[in-house]
């Protein structure tokens, strides 16, 4: 499994719809997520942002989902496999924020550290 692949099956564990932020489909339903993909050299740390998004008046349903994605990277980071080594992914500070628009979207922003402890695959 390539970087890339480990870094989508990552966001695709909640549940949810996932997309690179510049693939999403016309046809894609709310809520789902997106994520930036940034990549460097062996080691080096790059920042990474998802955003979770919602058609609602309430913030509970984005601030859940939130929760269980802190919960899932933990305090140290968390390892995603890859076929020649792992990208450790962590919490970025701040970790997320709230963002909505004039249509009724509400999102999650959340920042995220990786560094990619595998060959360039």
């Amino acid at each position: 499994m390539t970087a890339e692949q480990a870094i989508h099956n990552f966001w695709s564990s909640f549940a949810l719809p996932a997309y690179d932020e510049n693939s999403v489909p016309d046809t894609a339903e709310l809520p789902y997520i997106t994520y930036s993909l940034s990549y460097d050299a062996f080691g080096n740390n790059v920042l990474m942002v998802a955003k979770i998004w919602q058609r609602s008046m309430s913030w509970q349903f984005l601030t859940d989902k939130v929760h269980q994605i802190f919960d899932a990277i933990s305090d140290g980071g968390k390892n995603l496999q890859t076929d020649s080594g792992f990208v450790k992914i962590y919490r970025g500070t701040p970790f997320y924020r709230r963002e909505s628009d004039d249509e009724g979207v509400k999102r999650m922003s959340l920042n995220i550290t990786a560094e990619y402890i595998t060959d360039f695959d």
